[in-house]
């Protein structure tokens, strides 16, 4: 039973993997690549590895997937234009690389197997969510919270990066260069039927603001 449900996976995963190449727009191969990733977990299981399983689904079926899919829809990835291959011998190179990759499976499935050197009925607790997490809180428990401080340096240098702000005084004049001005930019409360205005270098825009005098000033100190 076990054989036949680890086969239904396998080949649950081997349909979503073709899936995931075949498909032209963005969003399917995404969604392929999820049934990828829950076939994983369910190929997991039945090796006797739930804990592994379990973060296969929530961290790539879940987080990642999810960023992925906000991606796309966020760049609004169309469908994948057709093009011609710069490279046709890379087609045959694949080709030759997947029957390596199904020679090695067979070898694996058949005569591994088959060896009188392969263990039978071998009974371990390496896998098992008892296991992993004594060993994660007793014997790696300083890897474990050394990982933990180097994510939240992390976080914290990612939000030092991101943050806008504050960079400039709050007696820097800056004076933008070659840009449209709106309306509102020259006067708080523009007239109706008020044109933007076009300046081509910083001069232009410095005289049109009115900071002329205050550039030149800075400059000469």
């Amino acid at each position: 039973m076990t054989g036949l449900i680890f086969i239904l996976f396998a080949g649950m995963a081997i349909g979503c993997a073709v899936s995931v190449v075949v498909q032209r727009h963005p969003l399917y191969g995404a969604m392929s690549l999820v049934g990828v990733f829950i076939s994983l977990a369910g190929l997991y299981v039945t090796l006797a590895a739930p804990f592994i399983a379990a973060v296969q689904v929530i961290v790539y079926a879940g987080a990642i997937m999810v960023l992925v899919v906000f991606v796309i829809m966020l760049l609004n990835v169309e469908q994948e234009e057709r093009r011609r291959t710069r490279l046709p011998f890379l087609v045959g190179a694949a080709v030759a690389l997947a029957g390596v990759l199904f020679a090695e499976a067979a070898f694996m499935i058949y005569f591994v197997q088959a060896s009188p050197a392969t263990p039978r009925d071998n009974v371990s607790d390496v896998g098992q969510t008892f296991s992993i997490g004594t060993g994660l809180f007793t014997s790696y428990l300083l890897p474990f919270e050394i990982t933990s401080l180097l994510l939240l340096m992390a976080i914290v240098g990612a939000m030092t990066l991101a943050r806008t702000g504050g960079l400039l005084s709050a007696r820097a004049g800056v004076v933008p260069g070659a840009q449209v001005l709106a309306p509102d930019v020259l006067d708080s409360e523009p007239a109706a039927g008020a044109q933007p205005i076009v300046t081509n270098t910083t001069d232009e825009a410095a005289c049109v603001l009115g900071i002329d005098g205050v550039r030149r000033s800075a400059d000469n100190d």
